[in-house]
């Protein structure tokens, strides 16, 4: 299956589990290729940035596992290969 760069913009509210956030992100650690996190600790949340080499399965898996954590917010997305893009 072919592997595509993406990126997930994580969102961890004042509620939100971090050791589960971050046990997630190491069990994909080998598709993971830069991370950073952002304390917002004024307005109460922290924001994380993932960008990855992954196929969808495994883009899917990861953004599916921190999304069913309490007081996590994701958004994913996938680019695609522009090199090989036939203008279809």
């Amino acid at each position: 299956m072919e592997k595509r760069i993406g990126s997930i913009l994580i969102k961890a509210g004042k509620g939100a589990n971090t050791n589960k956030i971050n046990s997630v992100l190491s069990e994909f650690s080998s598709i993971i290729i830069s991370r950073q996190g952002i304390p917002n600790k004024d307005r109460g949340f922290s924001l994380i940035s993932v960008i990855f080499e992954a196929t969808t399965d495994e883009a899917g898996a990861l953004s599916g596992k921190l999304g069913r954590i309490k007081g996590v917010f994701v958004r994913s997305l996938l680019l695609k290969d522009e090199e090989n893009d036939n203008g279809i």
